[in-house]
C-alpha cells in the first residue's frame, strides 16, 4: 500500500495538487477527459527518462484506484490507458550457493536472523511471506505459508536445518500467539509485538552481506535457491515442470528463465557458431 501511495502521490505532483485532490479531481473527470490526463501523464513520466518498469508500475496505481472506485460505485468508468512495452531483464541467479550459506553460517549467533535467512533460502521464501507468518503457522514438520496473490495458506515441508533454526528462534522468542518475526532492540528483547516489516527482512540481509563484502537481497536468496532447485532437479532426471512445487510460480514459464539461465544456453550456441571449426 505503501509504494501505491507514492506512485499517486507522483501522479498528483503532476497534477499539482495535494494526493486527495488528485485523486478526488481525476475521479470528477469523464472516461475520455480521464483517460486523456492519464495519457499525459505517461508521456510526462517518459520525458523524465524513467524506466519502463516504474512508468507501468505508475499507470497501474492509477487503473487500480479507478478499478476501486467504480466497484464501490464512486465512478462508472476504469482508466484504459496500456503499459509501455518492456521486458526487463532479470537476473535470476542471486548472490549463489556459497555466498548464501556463508551468510547463514553468519547468522548463526542471532536466532531470528538465522531463521529469516533459512526461510529466505531453504524454502524460497519472499520477504512478504516470511513477514506474514504467524507463531501459528509453525508445525513440528510444516510451516503455513500464504503465497504471493494467494487467498489460503499452503503447507510447506520443513527441512531439518529449517526446523532446527525455527526451535531456536522460538526457544528465544517464545510461544505467546501473534507475529513470528518481530523487531527487537539491542538486548534481543522484542519491542511489544510489532511485526518485522519488509523493509527491516531487507536490512537483515544487507547487513550481512556487507560484513562479508558481498552483495546480497532477500529476493536473491530466493533466485539462489531456485537456481539450486533447477539444478538438483536436471541432475535427478525430474521435470522441470516439477520444480513449481517449490518454487510456487504460477507460470511455467516464469521458471523457465531460472534454468535458461543457469544453463546459458545462448551462451553455450554462440560459442558453437563462432567456432573456427564449425561444422557445415
Amino acid at each position: 500500500m505503501a509504494a501505491y501511495r507514492r506512485d499517486w502521490e507522483d501522479f498528483a505532483a503532476f497534477c499539482e495538487l495535494s494526493a486527495e485532490e488528485a485523486v478526488a479531481a481525476l475521479l470528477a473527470l469523464s472516461a475520455g477527459e480521464a483517460n486523456r490526463r492519464a495519457l499525459a501523464y505517461r508521456t510526462h513520466l517518459r520525458h523524465r527518462k524513467l524506466s519502463p518498469s516504474t512508468i507501468n508500475r505508475r499507470l497501474a496505481a492509477l487503473r487500480s484506484l479507478t478499478k476501486l472506485a467504480r466497484l464501490l460505485g464512486q465512478s462508472a468508468w476504469v482508466l484504459e490507458v496500456s503499459n509501455l512495452a518492456s521486458e526487463a531483464y532479470r537476473d535470476t541467479r542471486g548472490p549463489g550457493r556459497e555466498s548464501v550459506q556463508s551468510l547463514i553460517a553468519l547468522a548463526e549467533a542471532a536466532p531470528r536472523d538465522h531463521a529469516i535467512l533459512r526461510l529466505l533460502y531453504d524454502l524460497g521464501l519472499r520477504r512478504a511471506e516470511v513477514c506474514g507468518l504467524d507463531v501459528a503457522d509453525v508445525e513440528d514438520e510444516r510451516l503455513w505459508v500464504l503465497g504471493k496473490g494467494r487467498l489460503e495458506k499452503v503447507p510447506l515441508t520443513l527441512p531439518e536445518p529449517t526446523r532446527r533454526a525455527l526451535r531456536d528462534w522460538l526457544a528465544v522468542r517464545g510461544s505467546a500467539e501473534g507475529a513470528l518475526f518481530t523487531s527487537q532492540d539491542r538486548s534481543g528483547k522484542g519491542k511489544g509485538d510489532g511485526r518485522l516489516t519488509g523493509r527491516s527482512v531487507h536490512r537483515i540481509v544487507a547487513q550481512y552481506a556487507e560484513t562479508l563484502g558481498i552483495s546480497a537481497r532477500p529476493h536473491g536468496l530466493r533466485h539462489t535457491a531456485i537456481t539450486e532447485a533447477c539444478k538438483a532437479a536436471t541432475a535427478a532426471g525430474i521435470g522441470i515442470e516439477e520444480v513449481l512445487d517449490f518454487s510456487r510460480h504460477k507460470s511455467l514459464a516464469v521458471l523457465m528463465r531460472y534454468r535458461d539461465r543457469e544453463r546459458n544456453v545462448q551462451g553455450t550456441l554462440a560459442a558453437l557458431v563462432a567456432a573456427p571449426n564449425q561444422v557445415e
